[in-house]
């Protein structure tokens, strides 16, 4: 995950405040602004469009490497590992 500056990490907090005061869910809620963000804001072009998908792509790796893994971990911890 590209990491970015302190400054903009702050600005970017407000915006997830504000989604989670106004309840922002992951099942219909999320997609409608991603999608809206890029055909709004991403100028055409098949480069441009491979790069957002890239983006979300990436969201994705990130989430499953650094939370749903170490759930996985501990779950195979407290439940035991599947047996072959």
């Amino acid at each position: 995950m590209p990491y970015i500056t302190q400054d903009r990490r702050e600005m970017l907090k407000l915006i997830l405040t504000m989604m989670a005061i106004k309840d922002i869910r992951a099942n219909g809620d999320l997609n409608y602004i991603l999608y809206a963000y890029c055909k709004r804001n991403i100028k055409p072009s098949y480069n441009n469009y491979k790069n957002f998908i890239a983006e979300l792509n990436e969201c994705g790796n990130e989430i499953r490497r650094r939370l749903l893994a170490p759930y996985e971990d501990e779950k195979i911890k407290e439940n035991g590992d599947i047996e072959e």
